[in-house]
């Protein structure tokens, strides 16, 4: 009898890409490695992702492809670049919430088979010297509470990844060489808290 391979989507920006590193070390890949090491095959994910992408220019590229609605697992990681451009948190709310009723479909209208990840908060990086710190802070702590707010209201799994990301602040492994976006490191992170998920919350269902 024939295994079942299972099938991930992440949809995001520059964190679920994985700027600066190999394929295999973005956080889905390694989330997806840790899987079939514990005899859950997965295929390789596919990623919708680019680095620099606002929710308005995911919606668009996802609306310029042709995705299925079979998915096992998607993730959703996006609104760092709202913040960034000093964008309003109720245009992302306004935004992001189309974006997970779109994970939703594709995980062929299951909730319980889409993960949200927090925003990581890119204050704690030396890329931001000389930047106000507490400010980035407070507004990426407002975004993560409104993708809180969504993915629990839409019976969403919801994985808070930021407190590592500011683990960034006295750890320079966790930073990759631009000075600003997470190491394979930080990303093994996030994959173990997106493979205990799967393995204890969604495919056990």
């Amino acid at each position: 009898m024939e295994t079942k391979k299972y099938k991930m989507l992440s949809l995001g920006d520059s964190y679920t890409i994985g700027e600066l590193m190999p394929d295999s070390d973005r956080f889905p890949n390694q989330a997806v490695a840790m899987l079939k090491t514990d005899g859950i095959d997965f295929q390789e994910p596919r990623i919708i992702a680019k680095t620099g992408w606002t929710t308005d220019e995911l919606m668009a590229a996802i609306n310029a492809e042709i995705v299925d609605s079979d998915y096992d697992v998607v993730t959703l990681l996006i609104g760092v670049n709202n913040q960034y451009r000093g964008r309003s948190s109720e245009n992302y709310r306004d935004e992001f919430i189309p974006l997970l009723e779109m994970a939703i479909a594709f995980a062929n209208g299951r909730p319980f088979h889409v993960l949200v990840i927090s925003i990581p908060d890119w204050g704690v990086t030396p890329f931001a010297e000389g930047r106000d710190r507490r400010k980035i802070a407070e507004e990426i702590d407002l975004y993560n509470s409104i993708n809180m707010d969504e993915a629990t209201s839409l019976m969403v799994h919801y994985i808070d990844i930021t407190p590592e990301s500011r683990n960034a602040s006295n750890d320079s492994s966790l930073v990759a060489e631009d000075k600003l976006h997470p190491s394979a490191a930080m990303y093994l992170e996030w994959a173990a808290k997106v493979t205990e998920v799967i393995k204890n919350k969604i495919l056990l269902q």
